[in-house]
């Protein structure tokens, strides 16, 4: 699983940056190539000569080396990788991490990446408890960063709880567990909608929802990581392009479904954008004015994207799933909608304005399909996005054709 593989380790500071030199030597006897970066505070615990020799690579520590940036800058250095891995991730690299900050070679890399992310805590057990670290981890782990450990037990400090770092055979899993999940959906071509779509009325004015496109986005990016080829046609955002994605842009709906049907066909498919019902039926070319008479608006129905992504033929995805987003009776208007739509899956979810979903972080899933309704505990739109990637990826592999409801051993309701 490691051969073959290019890891950038990145070494903090702490006392726990002994075991990196096991995680390297378990890497290079797994087949993985293995590069470092060692920070000034990882310099007090492990020196650039024991990474180098058994790294068997240069180490890099200076983010101002003219000779280091003229063989390989560090821009090449952070991408030239498929995996960045950060153990020990000290409290202090983890919040700068969160917040964004590049001023030495290790947050730069770590900055300007295009590569998924996996780092290994480690710190005293007050600094792990401690509510800004674990506000900074929420937010990774939000952006799709992975993790593992710490663990519990003594520390060097002397006290007992969480904060140690995971042992080097458990983060050697965990990115051999990386690698073998990024092959599940590998050759697999998804199709994602995400977001909203305006449909003009005039050049200034449109009909548009409160869509921020944070769940569809999502969902392309966690089955992405899963090695789909993934399409994401989407609506107008302020959101930035997810890792391994390519991105369409999109306006209205026709412009939605003309995407679309140039990205067929694809196996799978799953429609999170909420795609305007209605459109006006002659947009005006010029500006309305205010001259004392409401203007009268003729709408239109725009076309139904799911319905013909959903519809019997040759050209039919393998899975095509729905999102119905709802303010009253979300089940039962969702699962009418799957018949009428006749999609495989209904992600159904309650979109009142008390819930937050629209723009918020969060959201609450009744995922519906021939065999019932199951319903999932409150998760981060990033959760949702990387559980139903797991469950696509099940459901390709196992080619049973039972839903969700089915593959925890869940009842359906």
């Amino acid at each position: 699983m490691l051969s073959a593989k290019r890891i950038l380790l990145i070494v903090s500071g702490g006392i726990a940056a002994y075991k990196s030199l096991e995680v390297i030597r378990r890497l290079r006897e797994g087949g993985a190539a293995v590069r470092c970066i060692l920070t000034r505070a990882g310099a007090e615990f492990v020196t650039p000569l024991s990474l180098a020799a058994l790294s068997g690579d240069k180490v890099y520590d200076d983010l101002f080396s003219l000779t280091d940036e003229a063989e390989m800058g560090h821009i090449e250095l952070s991408r030239d990788a498929d995996l960045l891995v950060v153990a020990p991730a000290s409290a202090d690299l983890l919040a700068k991490m969160a917040t964004g900050q590049a001023n030495d070679l290790a947050t730069t890399a770590l900055l300007a990446t295009d590569t998924p992310i996996l780092v290994a805590p480690a710190m005293n057990v007050r600094m792990w408890e401690h509510a800004a670290t674990q506000a900074n981890m929420a937010l990774l782990a939000e952006r799709g960063v992975f993790s593992v450990g710490p663990t519990e037990g003594e520390m060097a400090c002397g006290e007992y709880g969480f904060g140690r770092l995971a042992e080097p055979e458990e983060i050697v899993a965990a990115i051999a567990d990386f690698f073998r999940a990024s092959d599940r959906l590998r050759g697999v071509r998804v199709l994602v909608t995400s977001g909203p779509t305006y449909e003009a009325i005039d050049p200034v004015r449109y009909i548009a929802n409160r869509s921020s496109g944070r769940q569809g986005h999502a969902i392309a990016e966690a089955l992405a990581r899963l090695g789909a080829e993934v399409t994401l046609v989407s609506g107008p955002t302020g959101l930035a392009d997810p890792w391994g994605v390519r991105v369409v842009r999109v306006e209205s709906a026709e412009d939605m479904l003309a995407a679309c049907r140039s990205a067929v066909p694809v196996q799978v498919a799953v429609c999170a954008a909420a795609v305007a019902d209605w459109k006006v039926k002659s947009a005006k070319a010029q500006k309305l004015k205010k001259d004392g008479d409401l203007p009268r608006l003729e709408l239109a129905p725009n076309p139904d994207i799911l319905a013909e992504l959903s519809a019997a033929g040759e050209g039919r995805p393998a899975l095509v799933i729905g999102f119905a987003a709802e303010t009253e009776k979300v089940i039962e208007h969702a699962t009418a909608k799957r018949a009428k739509k006749g999609c495989d899956w209904i992600l159904a979810n309650d979109v009142s304005p008390q819930t937050g979903t629209f723009g918020g972080a969060e959201n609450r899933i009744h995922m519906i399909d021939g065999a019932g309704v199951e319903t999932w505990p409150v998760m981060t739109k990033t959760a949702v996005a990387a559980e139903l990637a797991e469950r696509i990826a099940d459901h390709l592999a196992t080619g049973s054709g039972k839903g969700p409801a089915a593959r925890r051993g869940k009842t359906a309701a």
